[in-house]
């Protein structure tokens, strides 16, 4: 019989403070269900974007190639505010309480939710309104996911929190692909019942949160606001993560704003408070994250890995969606108009792989320790990558759905795992800033992949698109066409793909009666097809498409070796830290042998 939760000492709980529901064996059920809810509920809106954008773009009447700007801020806005905020949000939690914080989360993201449904202008007018609701929403999920991780470690005992953490995260990932689906669904009726489609989950568990979810007792000690690490965190991360997303819009005649002098003063500032901040965190009185728990090695090399995975893995659900929408699908096919729900479906594979493997390795590493399945997880993961980097654009389905099922696979294998790793090894009185930390780094991973592959993807595309185009008009004897359909920037090319658009007939449109009559009508007809952009497009994309995913496979195996190098298991209940909060024996030197 396994006696793990029987030899935690019961906490002495001072007069006054909340009544400790861990005691109440039916509450850690409660605490999972709800948490749960909170985090499918905030995945299936992130990702439900991704595959509503046509509707959205054609409902508030947006053109598709010139709104590169506003595809950006509405994708990569929600994270930039969610990864700004999560570090000092756990910290209010641990001074405030866990509960009550998360609570407040569930109930600004149901408001969020519910003014984009209710969106009231369009055009640009429009696009402003929904990035700011959308930033709106991101403050509540802010809360929800600083907050999540470490509810669910004060209601589980250590010997169940890899279980929980597993059940919580195949949720969340199982969320963003229903998104796609549901979205896809949805869009076809109206684009306002995208965001209407949350508000019902937010209302439900916004209630049933404040009525049954209660604080831990844990030791709380007087804490004071860290107004200047706030102040260098907040600011130095905004600065970097804006910076690295105008980077990524046209500059003068570039095709990037790499150049762009706002640019490089941001990135510059952002870096600078940044490198700041860990200096001032040590010699502030109470500051806002404790530097000394990098000491302990599953905290430190756990979140490295996490942060690292999250870099290998952000962008691959954008670029997936690009090569389906705006290259496999059509030239198997499917009208550009039904891309958007075919590619949410050709990629369930990846949520297969990660809702079979993220329970089972929770259990596996509640028994066993994070170490060695994680690390096997990330070993996968880039496995995956080398097996999508060299399937052609036309590629058979079977291998394509193999890679995505082994990428779920090796995700569900390290996520759950290294996040209960990450929360076992520190005390209850940090959990809360120890959640907003591992979801900081984790989400601004994922803002920085997507900057990532975008840059390497529109860099190749500037260079390659082109000469490939004019090549393709020419082989087509559409030459007269040349000049005209030249002006289609790279950009406006890869956002036409992601939105599932044919951006010829937009072009074809636009242009002189008379150059038109210089083509035959029958070149005309393949020009507009469903061939003839999708493999123009693919012989300029697939390269750099490539290449971002040979950087993908090298940076999961760095995952790997991160996860190889944090140690044996390490619960701090059970194998460290006394009142004081200082380690009575050192975490590098714990085995996992003193565990049982």
């Amino acid at each position: 019989m396994d006696t793990t939760a029987q030899s935690i000492p019961e906490p002495r709980i001072p007069a006054g403070e909340p009544t400790a529901p861990v005691r109440d064996p039916g509450y850690k059920w409660i605490a999972l269900s709800n948490t749960t809810i909170a985090m499918f509920m905030a995945a299936v809106n992130g990702s439900i974007i991704l595959i509503s954008l046509p509707a959205i773009f054609n409902g508030i009447n947006l053109d598709p190639l010139t709104s590169f700007q506003y595809l950006l801020w509405i994708l990569m806005g929600y994270g930039i505010v969610t990864a700004t905020l999560l570090l000092s949000f756990g910290r209010l939690s641990d001074i405030y309480g866990r509960v009550r914080l998360y609570n407040i989360g569930f109930a600004i993201f149901t408001a969020g939710s519910i003014l984009l449904f209710l969106t009231p202008d369009t055009g640009d007018a429009g696009a402003i309104e929904l990035i700011v609701f959308r930033i709106i929403q991101a403050v509540g999920a802010a809360f929800i996911f600083s907050n999540s991780a470490a509810i669910l470690t004060d209601a589980f005992p250590p010997d169940e929190r890899g279980k929980a953490l597993g059940l919580n995260q195949v949720a969340a990932l199982s969320g963003q692909f229903i998104g796609l689906l549901i979205g896809g669904i949805l869009a076809v009726f109206h684009w306002r019942y995208v965001f209407l489609i949350s508000v019902p989950f937010g209302v439900v568990g916004t209630i049933w949160a404040f009525l049954k979810l209660k604080e831990p007792a844990y030791e709380k000690r007087s804490r004071k606001i860290d107004i200047w690490g706030n102040l260098s965190f907040i600011g130095g991360l905004t600065l970097f993560l804006v910076g690295i997303t105008y980077a990524l819009l046209p500059y003068r005649s570039a095709s990037m704003g790499w150049g762009d002098p706002w640019v490089i003063t941001a990135l510059f500032c952002g870096i600078l408070l940044l490198v700041a901040f860990p200096i001032i965190e040590t010699r502030v009185e109470d500051p806002m994250f404790r530097m000394d728990l990098f000491k302990i090695r599953n905290f430190a090399f756990g979140n490295a890995a996490g942060f690292i995975s999250a870099l290998a893995r952000g962008g691959v659900m954008i670029v997936l969606i690009i090569l389906l929408q705006g290259i496999w699908l059509p030239l198997h096919g499917y009208s550009f108009e039904s891309t958007p729900f075919w590619a949410g479906v050709f990629m369930l594979p990846l949520t297969i792989g990660f809702v079979v493997m993220g329970p089972l390795s929770g259990i596996i590493s509640d028994k066993y320790g994070a170490r060695w399945i994680s690390t096997l997880g990330m070993v996968l993961v880039g496995i995956a990558f080398l097996i999508l980097a060299i399937l052609p654009y036309n590629f058979e389905y079977l291998p394509f759905a193999l890679a995505l099922l082994i990428m779920g696979l090796g995700n569900g294998m390290f996520s759950s795992p290294n996040a209960a790793a990450i929360m076992n090894s520190v005390p209850p009185e940090e959990r809360g800033v120890t959640s907003g930390m591992m979801s900081t780094l984790v989400n601004s991973g994922f803002v920085l992949s997507m900057g990532m592959f975008f840059t390497i993807i529109v860099v190749g595309l500037t260079g390659a698109f082109p000469p490939m185009l004019s090549t393709a008009l020419s082989a087509a004897n559409a030459t007269p066409l040349v000049p005209a359909m030249s002006a289609i920037p790279p950009t406006g090319a890869l956002f036409a793909a992601f939105l599932g658009y044919n951006p010829i007939h937009i072009i074809l449109a636009g242009l002189p009666p008379a150059l038109l009559a210089s083509v035959a009508p029958a070149t005309l007809a393949y020009l507009t097809g469903a061939v003839w952009f999708p493999t123009t497009l693919a012989q300029a994309f697939m390269p750099s498409l490539a290449l971002s995913f040979y950087i993908g496979a090298g940076i999961s195996f760095i995952a790997a070796l991160l996860c190889a190098l944090r140690g044996d298991r390490y619960v701090e209940e059970i194998d460290g830290t006394g009142r004081d909060g200082e380690s009575s024996t050192d975490p590098q030197e714990v085995s996992g042998e003193n565990v049982k």
